[in-house]
């Protein structure tokens, strides 16, 4: 198997600090600053948000670590991209799953460098503009941004810059992480010492930790936790998979995983401190504010929910001492956050297209085409952008359980003794063997067709344009398994 003919494939990083890096830049993104607060004041009950986190914290280790364990451990034992590991782990009948998973990242990367462009410019704006002091300058800048031609230009921008940072393959990507994650996390950290030592922050960060034990009870809330968790580390996305194609035979699967896994986490409940502290001590302490208004403003404001980040923070920044470097260090931080997590969407697919026998330029070029083109559409439409969020945010769940399958197809006892057997490594219980045989693939038949029940609206279930409908997600996973079940045979011949 396999018409490797690019050198960048037989690159190895070249130390395990590098690799975890590279690895916490997979997992730290946009989806911890921009994607994680909003998510958890939209799962939030009246009196805390604490029962998300519970949920969020239960899939971290039931779901995300077994699953980042699961993806360095094929990866590195079958040096390929996903669709090469599913055909030498699974055997070539299996390519659409290998497939399936590959194409949801890709997916995800035509909006997500829309997202990013986004970060761009707010960093940019914020350099030489003074901040908004209204709610109505505010949406003057976001509306005369989204109105012109700008969110095309970052959007093109965003996927350039990331095309550069994986042009020389593992090396580039690496060095590129030594700087950004280190960088982000001084960033993150600054900006939650300022939020927590703001008059009134304590409340927010009440809220945030408090729980309300009856959300428990509620699919929704172990629904979001486990779509936000895959969204947080990275977990079934194929991309711990792709970079682990490059680990040396030394650095383990189980140790980094657990350090990618709960790393990630930590700089989500950074993120969480920070804007909760901030938007309570401003809105709510400053401006008089009630709780219910305070949190209709997280979960709803601003279209695409980008209302929170995009139109009220830099309003928050605004009425702070010191505001103005703070915003302009947010913004940095998001922007890094967000090509650190781009480098690896944009070198999954590169590296599928390598292993079939195309050179990195011209993989890199294909793929820097596709996501500019099938990116337009979120770049111009809100709406659109929000229902591709939605629809293949839930699909990690399809995407994990695909990867746990990988596993137990091959035997995952079997697959668990060939873990053991790295010298310097943790060991790996039989835990992980139930979790990813069984209870991976269970929890996510049961929440996904749980959802659906829970999604039922008479009179609109049937309607795949309704753009938050059950249906709309089976409607475009259906499209995309039946063509890859077509051409599953064909899918095979491009890797032999």
């Amino acid at each position: 198997m396999g018409k490797t003919l690019d050198k960048s494939t037989g690159q190895r990083f070249t130390s395990r600090w590098g690799f975890l890096l590279s690895a916490m830049g997979v997992a730290v993104g946009t989806g911890n600053i921009w994607r994680f607060p909003r998510i958890v004041a939209q799962a939030a009950g009246e009196n805390g948000a604490g029962a998300f986190l519970i949920a969020w914290v239960c899939f971290l280790f039931l779901w995300s670590i077994p699953l980042i364990i699961a993806e360095y451990a094929s990866g590195r034992k079958y040096r390929s991209g996903v669709v090469g590991v599913f055909l030498k782990g699974a055997g070539k009948k299996f390519a659409w799953m290998g497939s399936f998973v590959a194409i949801v990242p890709l997916i995800i990367t035509f909006f997500y460098t829309v997202v990013v462009g986004w970060c761009i410019y707010y960093f940019v704006y914020m350099l030489f503009n003074p901040l908004p002091d209204s709610f109505e300058s505010a949406m003057t800048i976001w509306e005369s941004y989204q109105g012109s031609v700008w969110p095309i230009l970052t959007h093109m921008i965003a996927i350039g810059f990331g095309a550069l940072a994986i042009w020389r393959g593992i090396r580039s990507i690496e060095k590129v992480n030594k700087i950004l994650i280190p960088s982000l996390l001084v960033i993150v950290i600054l900006s939650v010492i300022r939020a927590v030592t703001l008059p009134g922050a304590g409340e927010g960060l009440a809220y945030l930790f408090k729980p309300q034990w009856s959300q428990l009870g509620q699919p929704r809330i172990w629904l979001d936790a486990l779509t936000q968790n895959a969204w947080d580390t990275g977990a079934g996305w194929g991309l711990f998979l792709t970079y682990a194609a490059y680990m040396k035979k030394e650095h383990g699967a189980v140790g980094n995983a657990f350090l990618t896994g709960i790393g990630n986490n930590t700089v989500s409940i950074l993120s969480g401190i920070m804007i909760f502290g901030t938007v309570f001590a401003v809105l709510k302490h400053e401006m008089g504010m009630t709780s219910p208004e305070v949190l209709d403003i997280m979960k709803n404001s601003g279209p695409a929910s980008t209302g929170l980040t995009f139109i009220w923070m830099p309003q928050l920044f605004e009425k702070m001492f010191g505001g103005g470097i703070l915003s302009i260090l947010f913004f940095l931080g998001l922007t890094f956050a967000g090509f650190s997590s781009l480098i690896a969407q944009l070198e999954l697919p590169t590296r599928v297209l390598i292993d079939t026998g195309m050179k990195r330029n011209r993989a890199i070029a294909v793929i820097v085409i596709l996501v500019f083109l099938f990116g337009i559409p979120s770049a111009r439409n809100l709406d659109f952008l929000s229902n591709q969020d939605f629809v293949w945010g839930v699909a990690l769940m399809i995407s994990g359980a695909l990867i746990a399958f990988l596993i137990v197809k091959q035997g995952t006892q079997k697959v668990r003794m060939e873990i053991n057997q790295t010298a310097k490594d943790r060991k790996i219980g039989n835990w992980w063997v139930y979790v990813i045989s069984g209870f991976i693939p269970v929890a996510a038949t049961i929440l996904l067709f749980w959802w659906l029940l829970q999604s039922f609206v008479p009179g609109e279930w049937y309607n795949p344009f309704r753009p938050f409908s059950f249906m709309s997600c089976i409607f475009q996973w259906s499209i995309v398994l039946l063509i890859l079940l077509i051409f599953n045979k064909r899918i095979a011949r491009l890797f032999y």
